[in-house]
C-alpha cells in the first residue's frame, strides 16, 4: 500500500475570497451596529478587558510625568517663597513706618493745638538724653537761633515735660519734671488744692510733699498748672496721683505721682514763651528799700533835726 506524504502548502479559499468575505462581513457590522446599536455591549466588555492593559501601558509615562512635575513645583514654590519673603519684610518695614508716621502726626496733631492756645510756640525736636546717666534731662534741636532762652516750659501733646535749663547756639537740654528737687506749683483739679510736685530722681516718678494727712487727696487725682510761679501757663496737666499714704503720727502725707506727659517717650517737645514781665515780688520790694550792709555810717535825713550826727 503506498502512501503520498501530506501537501507541503494547504490549499483553502483564495486571497481574493477571504478579503470579500471579510469585507461583506464587516460592512454588515458597521450598519448593523449604526442601526440597531447591535455592538454596544460587546464595546463594553471590550473597554473592560482592555482598561486594566491600557493602565498598565501608561504607569510609565504617568510616572515620568508626575515625577517632572513634582521637580517642577518644587522649585517654583521655592522661587516663590522666597519672593514672598521678601515682600514680607518690605511690607513689614512699611507697615512699622506707617505706624510711626501715624503716631507722630497724632503728636504733632496735638501740639498744632496746644501752638494755637500759646502762641509763640516753637516746636522742637528730642536729639538724646543727657550724657549723665543719673540725671533726667534730654536735648532738643532748638537754641538762641530760634528765639529759646532759658526757663521756658517745655510740653508734649499730654503735659508738661520739663523746662528748659541751659541753652546752645542750635540745641537746648530740658530738664525734665522728674528729676531731683525739680518742683512745679500744681493744682489739684478736682477741688483746687495748691500744692508743689517735685520730681523724685528715682523712678521717674514725681513726689506731692509738704501735704497735710488731712488734706483731700485721693489715688487718680489729677494735678495740673496753678500758673502762680508766672513760669508754667496755668491749667498744663503735669501728673496723675498714683498712691496716698496717711499716718497720724506724722505731720505730712506722702503722695506720689505719674508724670502725665511721655517724658522719657515722645520725639516731638513744644518749647512755651516765657510770660511778660510779672510784677516784682513782695520781700523783692523789700530789699530793694533795706540800705546796703557796711556803707559806714547811717546817712543822715535833712527832714529829720533830730536825727544822730
Amino acid at each position: 500500500m503506498i502512501r503520498e506524504p501530506p501537501p507541503f502548502f494547504h490549499r483553502g479559499p483564495s486571497p481574493l475570497a477571504r478579503l470579500t468575505f471579510f469585507t461583506l462581513a464587516a460592512i454588515a457590522l458597521m450598519i448593523a451596529d449604526h442601526r440597531f446599536q447591535a455592538l454596544d455591549r460587546v464595546r463594553l466588555s471590550l473597554t473592560v478587558l482592555v482598561h486594566p492593559l491600557q493602565q498598565a501601558a501608561a504607569m510609565p509615562s504617568q510616572a515620568l510625568g508626575r515625577l517632572a512635575d513634582y521637580f517642577t513645583l518644587q522649585d517654583r514654590l521655592v522661587r516663590e517663597n522666597a519672593e514672598l519673603k521678601t515682600k514680607v519684610l518690605e511690607q513689614s518695614s512699611a507697615a512699622q513706618e506707617v505706624r510711626l508716621l501715624r503716631a507722630e502726626q497724632e503728636k504733632l496733631r496735638t501740639l498744632a493745638a496746644a501752638r494755637s492756645r500759646y502762641e509763640g510756640g516753637i516746636l522742637g525736636e528730642v536729639l538724646y538724653t543727657a550724657r549723665n546717666p543719673f540725671t533726667r534731662k534730654i536735648v532738643v534741636d532748638r537754641g538762641v537761633m530760634e528765639g529759646v532762652v532759658a526757663g521756658m516750659p517745655v510740653i508734649d501733646g499730654t503735659g508738661v515735660v520739663g523746662q528748659v535749663t541751659s541753652v546752645g547756639t542750635f540745641a537746648s537740654e530740658v530738664t525734665l519734671v522728674t528729676e531731683k528737687d525739680q518742683s512745679v506749683p500744681v493744682m489739684l483739679l478736682r477741688n483746687g488744692l495748691r500744692a508743689v510736685a517735685v520730681g523724685s530722681g528715682k523712678d521717674g516718678s514725681i513726689d506731692v510733699p509738704f501735704m497735710p494727712v488731712s488734706a483731700d487727696v485721693v489715688a487718680g487725682d489729677v494735678f495740673v498748672t496753678s500758673g502762680i510761679d508766672q513760669t508754667y501757663p496755668s491749667g498744663l496737666v503735669v501728673a496723675q496721683v498714683t498712691s496716698v499714704e496717711k499716718n497720724a503720727a506724722r505731720v505730712f502725707a506722702r503722695i506720689a505721682a505719674r508724670p502725665a506727659a511721655g517724658v522719657e517717650n515722645h520725639r516731638f517737645v513744644m518749647l512755651l514763651p516765657l510770660p511778660a514781665g510779672a510784677p516784682a515780688r513782695p520781700e523783692a520790694r523789700a530789699e530793694e528799700k533795706k540800705p546796703a550792709r557796711g556803707s559806714g555810717k547811717a546817712r543822715r535825713d535833712p527832714q529829720k533835726p533830730n536825727a544822730p550826727r
